[in-house]
């Protein structure tokens, strides 16, 4: 139990580290340390130093600093917002929380607030008397590393803003995120748990106390409540999945009581929204959700499709070229893990069938799906039963000259795998 706690502890500050505001709290809680420490910093030192400082110069560059800082700050948060406001707008609104997690924004905004922050906490002490001579000159010292970080932090933001938030940015960050937690999948597709081959029929099915969606399960948690109750544990709510009254949790086969309940409960976490953490079908679909955006009558961008298709490629490829682990370290959970047939419909059906019509991108998705039935001969009749559905699909919606020409690239691209057109 206390193994699972720390886990959780960890996971917990984990996902609270991806916050901007923590990250925001903390480099300003330094910079007030840092400025008010430089009163106590001269006693400490083994030599004694002083600058024949100007008039008033520590406070002079100190509200430049607050000015600037103040300025500065507010136009990071605007650009932020914008990139996010973008992203939603322009791809899919499920990409939001990877553009907040995104380090380089979050340093650039924290060391903007922390120096504002310590130029405040700075001229205040100053106008106090609260530094003794050698402590405005450590101040002074001080202030000049803050703005040696400021400005190396406000070029490399600069850079970073001519692709935040772009296109191109988006993709390629749902793409990581899938490719993530699809190969975490692919290299142990039950989680280290034991594949469950059915439900017992008198398990007692253990229910979610509130209804949302999955979003993360302790396996090892689960395992070491089986072990100390003697029991079964078969998780059925996987994560993706919603936990609703129509929808339990798990079933537990052996004798269950309200605590083992509990804890049981307590080894899921439920959200309002899915993540991409612990979810494999969730980036494979918020991918294909900015190919079927740029397919709609509105926005008509095949190209983006067309890059989106390439992205699935990458990702499905990655998952089927990565060898699984069929090691079992929790003899008793079994889970049931999601198929790679529900992944090639969550990527290539709403493609098929929104970019019908369009005979670039059904070119591009035959020549994918033909590549990644080469990549694993095992799952080829999934990839061909896919093409065939597309091909079906756009010879209804294509004119006769566009229709031969997609077979043309149809049997090009599968030559060898036996399929007619």
């Amino acid at each position: 139990m206390a193994k699972a706690v720390r886990g959780s502890v960890a996971s917990f500050f984990l996902r609270l580290g991806r916050q901007v505001w923590v990250r925001a709290a903390i480099f300003t809680v330094i910079a007030v340390l840092v400025a008010l420490a430089a009163r106590f910093l001269g006693p400490l030192l083994p030599f004694s130093f002083s600058l024949d400082l100007g008039q008033n110069a520590v406070g002079s560059l100190l509200q430049i600093i607050a000015t600037a800082m103040l300025t500065v700050s507010t136009f990071s948060v605007t650009a932020m917002v914008t990139a996010f406001s973008s992203a939603t707008t322009t791809a899919t609104p499920r990409s939001t929380s990877l553009l907040i997690a995104d380090p380089t924004s979050q340093n650039a905004v924290s060391t903007f607030v922390g120096a504002f922050a310590f130029s405040l906490v700075g001229i205040v002490a100053l106008s106090t008397d609260y530094y003794n001579e050698q402590g405005r000159t450590i101040l002074f010292v001080g202030t000049l590393v803050i703005i040696a970080i400021v400005v190396v932090t406000l070029l490399r933001w600069i850079s970073h803003l001519s692709t935040f938030g772009r296109m191109a940015d988006v993709i390629d960050r749902v793409e990581r995120a899938a490719t993530t937690s699809l190969e975490l999948y692919a290299s142990s597709p039950t989680l280290g748990a034991r594949r469950s081959t059915g439900v017992p029929g008198d398990a007692a099915a253990v229910a979610a106390d509130e209804v949302g969606y999955v979003t993360h399960v302790d396996i090892a948690g689960l395992d070491r409540l089986a072990r100390s109750h003697d029991v079964e544990v078969h998780v059925h709510a996987s994560p993706g999945r919603i936990a609703d009254a129509r929808v339990p949790l798990a079933f537990v086969h052996g004798e269950i009581d309200d605590a083992l309940a509990s804890g049981i409960r307590r080894c899921f976490r439920i959200e309002r929204h899915r993540t991409f953490e612990q979810d494999p079908r969730f980036g494979v679909i918020a991918l294909t959700e900015i190919g079927s955006r740029a397919l709609s009558a509105a926005t008509n961008d095949p190209g983006t499709a067309i890059e989106v298709i390439a992205a699935l490629q990458r990702v499905l490829t990655r998952a089927l070229v990565t060898e699984p682990s069929h090691d079992v370290a929790y003899e008793r959970v079994f889970v049931t893990p999601p198929t790679l047939r529900d992944l090639v419909a969550d990527a290539f059906r709403p493609l098929a069938r929104d970019g019908a019509a369009d005979i670039e991108v059904q070119v591009r998705l035959q020549k994918c799906l033909a590549s990644l039935a080469a990549t694993s001969s095992a799952h080829e009749h999934l990839f061909q039963d896919a093409a065939r559905a597309a091909f079906d699909r756009s010879r209804r919606a294509l004119d006769r000259s566009d229709t031969r020409v997609l077979r043309a690239a149809r049997r090009s691209a599968w030559a060898g795998h036996g399929i007619r057109s």
